[in-house]
């Protein structure tokens, strides 16, 4: 058994397979998962688990050098829980966002019902 880190067995395994510069999308429960990127579902219900939950998880797992959101999040609480977490975001427009998805390596859904609460990861190396 794990002493820590992800223990969602898909997406511990998920994670393990990434690279460098492989995208990974963390989303609201509402933002459509495209054909053939493979996702993995963590909602259970509205709410749970959390964007940030989920995000945090990742980010204590994994390496990720750069990041993307929507440009309408900046209005919302969202943005600002992207940019605790990260020096510098890039935005861009929603639709813009939904169509960076499509190159996803890994799509992960979560229960947050907060409007635009999706984020663009793109994977770093630890050295």
């Amino acid at each position: 058994m794990k002493r820590s880190g992800i223990l969602n067995g898909r997406l511990n395994e998920a994670v393990s397979r990434l690279g460098h510069g492989d995208v990974v999308v963390v989303a609201d429960c509402g933002l459509p998962v495209p054909d053939g990127v493979p996702f993995v579902d963590l909602a259970v219900v509205h709410g749970v688990p959390r964007f940030t939950q989920v995000l945090d998880a990742l980010l204590a797992d994994a390496v990720f050098e750069g990041c993307v959101a929507a440009e309408e999040a900046r209005s919302g609480p969202a943005a600002g829980w992207v940019t605790e977490r990260f020096a510098e975001v890039g935005y861009v427009p929603h639709a813009d966002l939904k169509a960076l998805t499509a190159s996803a390596r890994l799509f992960l859904r979560t229960g947050e019902a907060t409007a635009y609460a999706n984020v663009v990861l793109r994977c770093g190396v630890p050295f």
